[in-house]
């Protein structure tokens, strides 16, 4: 039976309140209003914030090689499917085509949506995921986690902020070519908003 597929765009990242180390990914139907809390690991939420934040690492990362890899032996990353949900965990998998060919690969899903992110192609599930492990969150709900989440994070980037808003722009310029060289990608993140304050 053919199951109609609904596409997901990727809303961000969070720490995860229930694995210490862990993130949280949390996808959205395009087309409504349910959310799809992933649990990824550090690595792979490192990963992907390089890429939604367009930061260009030092040395490319796994999920960088891989795209290169498959642009070298012109193989067209077409999407990502997260196709089923076992036991609390996500089976996805990523559409290939080379020489007319549809060739489908087995992924991580965490892997699956760092590549994916990369190709610019699109992330897709279905009715049964969505129904079994989506979110609906209410607008007042939701409009008032959105605002503890910022209050938590202006709190947490407080003292950061003050250090970074005493500097120069040419020391927080140099200050982020160190932390990207250094892979240090959140200090890079902070000090890259103080810089777009400043423009």
């Amino acid at each position: 039976m053919f199951m109609e597929k609904i596409e997901l765009k990727i809303i961000g990242l969070s720490y995860s309140q229930t694995q210490s180390g862990a993130y949280a990914l949390v996808l959205s139907e395009k087309q409504g209003s349910r959310r799809l809390p992933i649990i990824i690991g550090g690595f792979e939420a490192q990963s992907i914030a390089i890429e939604l934040e367009n930061m260009k690492p030092s040395r490319p990362l796994t999920h960088d090689l891989f795209k290169s890899f498959a642009e070298s032996f012109v193989v067209n990353i077409k999407e990502v499917v997260i196709y089923n949900l076992i036991e609390g965990v996500f089976y996805s998998k990523l559409i290939c085509e080379r020489e007319g060919e549809e060739v489908e690969i087995d992924a991580r899903t965490s892997d699956a949506i760092a590549i994916g992110i990369r190709c610019e192609c699109p992330v897709y599930t279905f009715e049964h995921i969505l129904s079994s492990a989506g979110i609906q969150l209410e607008d007042e709900l939701e409009e008032a986690e959105e605002t503890m989440e910022a209050e938590i994070e202006e709190a947490e980037e407080g003292t950061n902020a003050n250090e970074l808003s005493a500097m120069s722009t040419e020391e927080l310029s140099t200050l982020m070519q160190e932390a990207i060289d250094r892979e240090d990608y959140e200090r890079a993140s902070e000090i890259r908003d103080e810089l777009n304050k400043r423009n």
